[in-house]
């Protein structure tokens, strides 16, 4: 992920090879447009609006056309995130075996709402719709990290295991 401690013009010249590099590896064919923003949201840790800019310019697509992509997947984001993403399951089957437990456990120990940041940068907390992983509810995924069947005590132990 791109270092926002650097410098204005250092930062902005990283994110705009992170979009070179994404397009020349995909190619720019729409078809393509979606590795290419999950490419430019990892390594740069969001899709800022100068990197849709350049996307656009270089495949020749609407920004507009660009942002509705990036706005509906939740893979993707165009609002700096935290260093640690955690995504929770707010489906059915994750809410009737204890979820909303956990969240009020999560939103608790973070003191954050959905789609919120904290205000040292080191996590986000968002909702998903369904995480996939039904039979293990509730579930929280930690950056890339699954955890299931988890319990509102179990919160301080996960969040502890992220610098």
């Amino acid at each position: 992920m791109i270092s926002t401690r650097q410098n204005g013009n250092a930062a902005h010249t990283e994110m705009l090879e992170a979009v070179r590099a994404a397009v020349k590896r995909h190619g720019a064919s729409r078809e393509e447009l979606i590795p290419i923003l999950t490419d430019v949201n990892r390594t740069v840790g969001y899709l800022p609006s100068e990197a849709l800019e350049e996307i656009s310019r270089l495949m020749h697509v609407p920004k507009s056309q660009l942002f509705s992509v990036a706005t509906f997947y939740r893979m993707l984001s165009t609002k700096k995130l935290g260093r640690h993403v955690i995504q929770f399951c707010e489906s059915a089957p994750c809410h009737v075996v204890g979820g909303r437990e956990v969240w009020q456990a999560l939103q608790d120990a973070l003191d954050l709402e959905p789609g919120e940041t904290t205000p040292d940068g080191k996590w986000s907390l968002v909702t998903v719709s369904c995480l996939g992983v039904c039979a293990v509810g509730p579930v929280v995924v930690v950056d890339e990290d699954i955890y299931g069947n988890v319990t509102p005590d179990q919160i301080p132990g996960i969040l502890a295991a992220y610098e």
